[in-house]
């Protein structure tokens, strides 16, 4: 009997990326995989382009009056408000291994209803290594915001905060667009900003920098920090002392804080803008400390509450490769088809052994920090 994939519409707003292009589809299908894709108002792909490459096309929210044995596959979370049992097989980012606001409710309802989850984040191989991620075009992205919020502050008085942004069809239309805003910051006399990234050796920290490169900012302007740099521990004055920082580190448990009231409330503070590419908004755990929200492409910054120095604003977006949705979803699905392909198999697989073990690990936590 053949593996039954079902792409469920993302209902994050202005979550644009799929989980599944047409061109994997393509791929599975010719693997002997059978395909229902829902229809999606917000995806970056049309349902036309699904349909040529052979998947059956349902309408929005199909997935959950769904055959048992359909695989669900999405990428975000679920609305907060829909509280019945899960029931499927769901692979997804689910966001609740790691403490974070909700964790224990959002796995209540894969047990109430006896589903399973296979959390996108924590797909390994046999290294140890995440088998798909998009990392590289958070970074990217990220870096982009914080170009242009830093841009904004130069050519806008303090009242004015960096209006929304709508998804881009393609990498050089982002580059074009915030090569614009820097250049006109460049011409009030702005002097070419320092950008400070934690995390830069990994893959989000090279999507920053290679996003930095290509829109005219100095190498010499991009301070590269990695674990060696931060071993000391926090906070950090280098921080307050650059004109952007961006944080990209993957936070895997407790560490001190980046950057605290202490050091962005002085006059002498050049920091204008900090992106949260991480976004780990509700981890009680945050190296960030400054901001509470997660901040929204139509409302991309929060401005910080300092008492001294200039305006401080954080971008936390927690989507934000859905910046360049076809671009981001096509690295990633290319990344992840390998993996799929194995479903088959995903008793014995490796890669899918381990996420239900952790899956089962997590849900006795849960149960266990339930009855405390």
């Amino acid at each position: 009997m053949p593996i039954t994939l079902h792409l469920r519409a993302e209902t994050k707003p202005m979550e644009a990326r799929a989980a599944l292009t047409p061109t994997t589809v393509q791929q599975l299908i010719s693997k002997g995989f059978k395909i229902y894709v829902e229809e999606s108002p917000q995806s970056t792909f049309n349902i036309n382009e699904y349909k040529k490459a052979g998947a059956i096309i349902v309408p929005k929210g199909d997935w959950i009056s769904a055959p048992r044995d359909r695989i669900i596959i999405g990428l975000k979370e679920m609305p907060e408000e829909d509280k019945f049992p899960l029931v499927h097989e769901h692979i997804q980012f689910a966001h609740c291994y790691k403490n974070q606001d909700g964790w224990k409710d959002v796995l209540k309802r894969f047990i109430n209803g006896n589903g399973t989850l296979y959390d996108l984040e924590f797909l390994e191989n046999d290294e140890g290594r995440r088998v798909a991620a998009f990392g590289f075009y958070a970074g990217f992205a990220g870096a982009a915001l914080g170009l242009k919020d830093w841009s904004f502050k130069q050519t806008h008085s303090d009242s004015e905060d960096l209006p929304g942004v709508t998804p881009f069809p393609n990498e050089q239309s982002l580059i074009k667009d915030i090569k614009k805003d820097y250049q006109a910051a460049l011409k009030t006399g702005a002097k070419k900003p320092t950008v400070l990234i934690i995390g830069a050796l990994g893959r989000c920290g090279s999507g920053a920098i290679d996003f930095l490169h290509k829109a005219g900012v100095p190498d010499g302007n991009i301070i590269r920090w990695d674990m060696k740099e931060t071993a000391k521990g926090g906070p950090f004055q280098e921080i307050a002392n650059a004109d952007i920082f961006i944080n990209c580190i993957y936070l895997s448990k407790p560490i001190p804080p980046f950057i605290n009231y202490k050091l962005l409330n002085n006059r002498n503070r050049r920091l204008r803008t900090v992106v949260d590419v991480s976004a780990d908004t509700t981890n009680p755990h945050n190296p960030i400390p400054i901001y509470s929200i997660a901040t929204v492409f139509n409302k991309p910054t929060v401005r910080v509450n300092t008492t001294a120095g200039p305006k401080l604003s954080v971008i936390s977006i927690d989507h934000l490769p859905s910046l360049l949705p076809r671009e981001a979803s096509e690295f990633f699905a290319r990344d992840l088809l390998p993996s799929l392909e194995q479903l088959p198999e995903r008793q014995t697989a490796p890669v899918w052994v381990k996420a239900e073990k952790l899956f089962e690990r997590n849900c006795a936590r849960s149960y266990r920090s339930s009855k405390l």
